[in-house]
């Protein structure tokens, strides 16, 4: 049997998220504060994470702006990581939706964890401003066929109206699409399916985010990528590789592209994983693995103190 580590992406960071783990693990602990450390220049990381900074809806919307939310959730998964690690729970493969793919490749050590937080807090500074610059929006659609929204999607592209395009393709039936807010509105319309608009800061994984690319690319190239220990499924393509600069190469194409979620659990379950365990916040990807293959594989939660003292003790 093969374990999978999943890493988490934007939408499942929650105030509060990781206190626990630094309350009782001293591995975690030491996580968050190297990251509190290099973040201190410009915010209070764990105040912003542990919701003592502000309360109730202040605290939520200090925590999900793009340039807070993607140092939180990775710093929680690697905070998870080094406990998972102390007690020798290791993967077989790894894989993480959008800014999680940072994380999988820090657990699987391609990227140092100095290194990966500085890469990501770079990322989110350049994805925000690439949202103000270039407005867009991002609509979840369900219970339509793959085919039908791309078809969709390029035929709105090619009015005039801007472009649009498939962002993330998390589950069967559940497809994210991102673009310029009149080319998204339009092609929400025009759809055969359920649509439900995101409240995003901008049109991630769309040509919307070209501002980002150079800047994200000049950041990566200053920092090292080693061979991960273990083959990392990259989002651009849903295959493993475990060479280092067509990891480089998809994470810069990653910003543009598609998340092509479903085809990576496919993969991975296709090459021998029937236990998947999502490290860091949330439960997102554990319900796309579910949606995605079916109730049989197992899904393991690693995520909080609870979780992972379970996990220490089987």
């Amino acid at each position: 049997m093969s374990t999978a580590f999943l890493f988490p992406g934007q939408g499942s960071q929650t105030v509060g998220m990781g206190y626990t783990l630094f309350e009782r693990f001293p591995e975690a602990r030491e996580r968050f504060e190297q990251a509190a450390a290099m973040m201190e220049d410009t915010v209070d990381l764990l105040a912003l994470m542990f919701g003592t900074q502000h309360s109730g809806a202040a605290a939520e919307e200090a925590l999900k702006q793009t340039e807070v939310t993607q140092p939180a959730l990775y710093t929680h998964s690697l905070a998870a990581m080094a406990v998972l690690d102390a007690h020798g729970h290791t993967p077989d493969m790894v894989a993480g939706h959008s800014l999680g793919e940072y994380s999988a490749l820090a657990a699987a050590g391609a990227l140092s964890f100095e290194d990966g937080l500085r890469v990501v807090r770079r990322r989110g500074e350049l994805m925000a401003e690439a949202g103000t610059r270039r407005p867009g929006a991002m609509a979840a659609v369900l219970g339509a066929d793959n085919d039908a929204i791309e078809a969709v999607c390029t035929d709105v592209s090619s009015d005039g109206d801007g472009v649009v395009q498939p962002a993330n393709y998390n589950a069967p039936g559940q497809v994210v699409i991102s673009g310029d807010v009149k080319a998204v509105d339009r092609a929400s319309n025009e759809i055969a399916g359920r649509v439900i608009p995101l409240p995003v800061s901008g049109a991630f994984h769309s040509p919307l985010m070209a501002y980002a690319r150079e800047g994200l690319a000049e950041t990566l190239d200053a920092v090292a990528l080693n061979e991960p220990r273990c083959p990392v499924y990259l989002n651009v393509t849903g295959a493993p590789t475990t060479d280092p600069e067509a990891i480089r190469e998809a994470l810069i194409d990653q910003l543009l592209s598609p998340v092509r979620w479903a085809q990576t659990l496919e993969r991975m379950h296709a090459d021998g994983a029937s236990r998947f365990v999502e490290v860091g916040a949330g439960n997102v990807l554990r319900g796309l693995v579910k949606r995605t293959l079916g109730r049989d594989v197992e899904r393991v939660a690693a995520g909080t103190a609870d979780d992972l003292e379970a996990l220490a003790g089987a």
